[in-house]
């Protein structure tokens, strides 16, 4: 079955299931990099806010052999536990007192997202774009993020200079950095069984925040490369693994950056997902200059 005969039979089995009372659409949402993914809007009447549900996931567990009634149950238990039992008050958006505390900003790339871009304040970085976000907070949905578009720059009266101001103060702090060496990320990933195998000879770390969420931002955290280039002696290479971590190595004249931009284009093309993928550039950073530079 493919996936546009799945998403008409799987919104008719959700719409039976729940009756006549809820109302049901698929609307296709452009993620990061450009990447389309389908969501559906169970909206029952009765409040301010409408789960989406992306269904590529269900789809995929239906094309794994699942069976398409324990699926269509799957997404009604999703359902039933992201809808709020109360409606949740916005209106603190409009206020830009209300929320600069929590604007933060993110990394993605710039080849990727013109269309998403066109539509945001952000700064260029090389060749990605420094973008901003507000980091929700609520008793009722929990965490999760509000992207911030040029519209709601407008309404709060701010410039990109504000938002830059803040986040730089506001995501270090709500965000904490997380480096960890490569042997300690593989350990903490490995069965006990495998762990004393994995040794500190791995010359990398892994560069991200505590929520390992949109992470490689940290890289532009005030101070944090010229840390750590200082504490290793040593220009960086960064290897983009993905818009939640960096890879830093250190330069000790050895590598070849060509095997090291092949290793970026493989792992971005077979091991993450595409709306998760940076960019598949290779950088520096210079001790002596200070700053972050496109190797190839």
């Amino acid at each position: 079955m493919k996936f546009e005969e799945f998403t008409e039979k799987f919104s008719a089995a959700v719409q039976e299931k729940l009756g006549e009372n809820y109302s049901i659409s698929i609307k296709e949402v452009k993620k990061n990099n450009g990447v389309p993914v389908h969501g559906m809007m169970i909206s029952s009447g009765g409040g301010n806010v409408v789960p989406t549900i992306y269904l590529e996931h269900f789809y995929r567990r239906f094309t794994e052999g699942e069976p398409f009634e324990e699926v269509v149950e799957k997404l009604l238990e999703v359902y039933g536990n992201d809808v709020p039992e109360q409606n949740v008050d916005m209106e603190f958006f409009r206020d830009f007192e209300k929320v600069r505390d929590r604007i933060c900003y993110r990394l993605v790339g710039r080849n990727g997202n013109v269309e998403m871009l066109s539509d945001m304040p952000y700064v260029e970085f090389l060749d990605m774009a420094v973008c901003f976000f507000y980091a929700y907070r609520g008793e009722i949905l929990g965490e999760g993020s509000i992207l911030i578009h040029n519209s709601h720059m407008e309404a709060w009266g701010c410039t990109v200079a504000d938002l830059v101001r803040l986040a730089k103060r506001n995501t270090p702090m709500l965000f904490p950095l997380k480096c960890s060496t490569m042997a300690e990320m593989l350990r903490n990933l490995a069965g006990e069984d495998c762990r004393e195998s994995i040794t500190e000879e791995i010359p990398m770390r892994v560069l991200t925040n505590v929520q390992q969420t949109n992470g490689a931002v940290c890289l532009i955290y005030p101070g944090v490369l010229e840390h750590l280039a200082d504490k290793s002696g040593t220009d960086l290479y960064i290897l983009p693994s993905s818009i939640h971590e960096t890879i830093l190595l250190e330069d000790s004249g050895r590598e070849d950056p060509r095997e090291l931009k092949s290793m970026i284009c493989q792992v971005n093309r077979t091991q993450v997902a595409p709306e998760e993928v940076l960019t598949d550039t290779l950088y520096r950073y210079d001790r002596t200059k200070k700053r972050v530079e496109v190797v190839l």
